[in-house]
């Protein structure tokens, strides 16, 4: 194996193993940002060892081992011992006997509980939505702060620094490292739920950039939402969340065309949806589904709502009514502006332009979505439908004035110019 091969394996390793092993040396030293140290102290050591010895039979393990050892070094200096005495002190001194039993029971923890407290930890609502971001994918995603800042447009010494401060907030708050109880773990849950869902809208739909979409964000999102699927199988919303995932991202491949260009849903080759990921996000769905209850939350509807899409074999076989109907029952569970957008465009197609037209119009008005480029794109195409293209062209101008991707824009403008196309 050459040194790049052996680079290449060792990344891939870390994305596989990093969230657990930091949450298994979390639990130990209750400190989320010393943990990431000891993480990349051990990976630092294979960068070292690998290239001259091969990757080991079992990596995790192996960087688990390195980690331990490096955890122990330092409990035994007074340096770190001064850094943490603070918040460890005599705690530190009672327990060093059994500190490394304890890190040694981590290199066989399954991925259960200690990874389980990390995603609570990093999506713990005392931190902003960014920092949560940020956070979860450094820890959890295994990404760089290189390629966090990458993803989401972003200088990186700015992700940097918010990766920073969380983990200060998360020390100076006194967050513990551990799973919420009972009596919050619904709140506790959204939380996480919201972080996954965000990470994963970022890749589908990226909101700024040359790209209309970033795979590799859907990506880690999923893995996330498989993950948190194992850990929580009792939750009916993580399995809603992960089935509108899934089915989402069976059609990355035609959401774009051959030179990167948006492919609306409408007019995308269904021939190039993934068979396989349809599959697991319906299955998922129906496990979510049977643990609600009859009492379907906000991701399981969505859910719901991407799989009659998915059920349908051409864009004319799209059970519209049924879209509404669910759009409306989403309303209800979980009321947004922009629920009642995509409300207005399912009204449009299931009962006409006018319908959905009507229901936009009441939408202009409103401050959250005053600067939300979707709203003139939605009035745009329903005008358009009903053959007053001049309106419609000043709001496809208005929709791509407004919008921060630049291939959404090329493309709002293009449908501005066929309007006008139509008057002349």
């Amino acid at each position: 194996m050459t040194a790049g091969d052996t680079h290449r394996a060792i990344d891939a390793v870390w994305r596989i193993e990093s969230a657990r092993l930091i949450a298994g040396l979390a639990r130990m030293v209750r400190d989320v940002g010393l943990a990431e140290d000891l993480a990349q102290d051990a990976l630092v050591a294979a960068l070292e060892r690998w290239p001259r010895t091969g990757v080991p039979d079992n990596p995790g393990a192996w960087l688990m081992a390195a980690a331990k050892r490096r955890a122990i070094d330092g409990f035994r200096h007074d340096k770190l011992l001064d850094r943490k005495h603070q918040e460890l002190g005599r705690e530190l001194e009672a327990r060093a006997g059994s500190l490394e039993a304890e890190l040694d029971a981590a290199l066989d923890d399954a991925v259960g509980d200690d990874l389980l407290r990390l995603v609570f930890t990093c999506c713990h609502p005392v931190l902003g939505t960014e920092a949560r971001v940020a956070l979860t994918l450094r820890m959890l995603g295994g990404l760089t702060t290189e390629e966090i800042a990458r993803a989401f447009l972003v200088p990186t010494p700015t992700i940097a620094q918010r990766i920073v401060r969380a983990k200060r907030t998360l020390s100076e708050s006194g967050v513990g490292f551990e799973a919420p109880r009972a009596a919050e773990l619904s709140a506790r849950l959204a939380s996480v739920l919201e972080v996954v869902y965000l990470i994963f809208n970022e890749g589908y739909s990226a909101t700024a950039g040359d790209d209309w979409v970033r795979p590799a964000l859907c990506e880690d999102a999923l893995r996330l939402g498989r993950i948190l699927a194992g850990l929580m199988p009792g939750e009916p919303e993580v399995h809603g969340l992960v089935a509108l995932m899934e089915i989402q991202a069976s059609r990355l491949g035609a959401r774009v065309g051959p030179g990167g260009e948006p492919v609306l849903l409408l007019d995308q080759d269904r021939r190039r949806w993934d068979t396989l990921l349809i599959q697991r996000g319906l299955a998922a769905l129906e496990r979510a589904l049977s643990l609600s209850g009859g009492a379907p939350g906000p991701y399981a509807l969505q859910a719901a709502i991407a799989a009659v899409h998915a059920r349908a074999r051409t864009a004319a076989e799209t059970d519209w009514v049924r879209m509404a109907a669910l759009y409306e029952a989403l309303a209800r569970t979980a009321p947004s502006p922009v629920v009642e957008l995509n409300r207005a465009v399912a009204l449009g197609m299931a009962f006409g332009p006018a319908a959905g037209l009507e229901l936009a119009d009441q939408l202009v008005e409103l401050p959250s979505l005053r600067n939300y480029h979707l709203l003139p794109s939605v009035r745009g195409d329903l005008l358009a439908r009903l053959g007053r293209a001049d309106e419609a062209r000043a709001e496809f101008e208005r929709a791509a004035a407004l919008t921060r991707n630049e291939r959404e824009r090329a493309l709002l403008l293009q449908r501005a110019r066929d309007c006008a196309a139509l008057l002349s």
